[in-house]
């Protein structure tokens, strides 16, 4: 008897280390994927990407966006927004209407920085900023055509690891690069239709590099076309 209680006991101790070991490793993995800016893993594709923005809704007299991939025509992402106040605030959807980002527009800062917050999922947002750390911080001096972006850990510490933004509204393209690297990960530009012509000025290409995750590159247009 006392063998058998000994034997359930170890076998109880080491299912309490396994489910220990996997929080650590989940938590790890969590950690590793943030730090290297892949919010959704299923969105950063191994190869190129390019996709098509239509800086429209789908849904009338809505501001929004409607995001497909070229390579088979199907939605990727999607933004209706009826609020008079859509630049101030924004979700990002998948194709069946999923919220994956909620961007938020932060109030100035001596009116001489501008700056954005982006988080995960659909909730009240003055609920996130008491519950829980934002997933990435955008800023921009006044004047500037650029901007910085911070990524945050699941703890709300900011590692190395961020991404810079800038732009040209003369040759109406944006491109974004790993900070560290300073590596192109994407950049959006005017889209050309048949016989090398321009499409109309809210119809937009995106270009997305392996790894990086698709759904931040689409953030980063939705916060660099929010701004006055």
């Amino acid at each position: 008897m006392e063998a058998t209680e000994g034997g359930n006991n170890n076998e109880k101790e080491k299912k309490e280390e396994n489910a220990m070991e996997d929080r650590v490793g989940d938590g790890g993995r969590r950690a590793a994927t943030r730090r290297s800016g892949e919010f959704f893993p299923e969105l950063c594709s191994p190869a190129p990407v390019r996709l098509t923005v239509w800086c429209k809704s789908l849904l009338f007299n809505s501001h929004g966006y409607t995001v497909y991939d070229d390579a088979d025509g199907r939605m990727v992402f999607r933004v209706d927004n009826y609020a008079h106040n859509w630049r101030q605030q924004a979700v990002l959807m998948d194709c069946a209407g999923h919220v994956l980002l909620t961007v938020r527009r932060c109030r100035k800062i001596l009116n001489l920085k501008e700056s954005w917050e982006a988080y995960k999922g659909d909730k009240d947002v003055e609920d996130m900023v008491r519950e829980q750390s934002p997933l990435f911080k955008a800023t921009k001096d006044l004047g500037s055509h650029s901007c910085t972006i911070s990524m945050f850990t699941q703890d709300g510490f900011q590692p190395l690891l961020g991404y810079r933004m800038s732009w040209s509204r003369e040759k109406e393209c944006s491109k974004i690069y790993q900070s560290a690297a300073n590596t192109l990960v994407a950049e959006v530009s005017r889209k050309y239709g048949s016989m090398a012509k321009l499409l109309d000025k809210d119809v937009l290409t995106l270009r997305v590099q392996p790894g990086m995750d698709q759904a931040l590159a689409m953030a980063m247009i939705m916060i660099t076309n929010s701004m006055g």
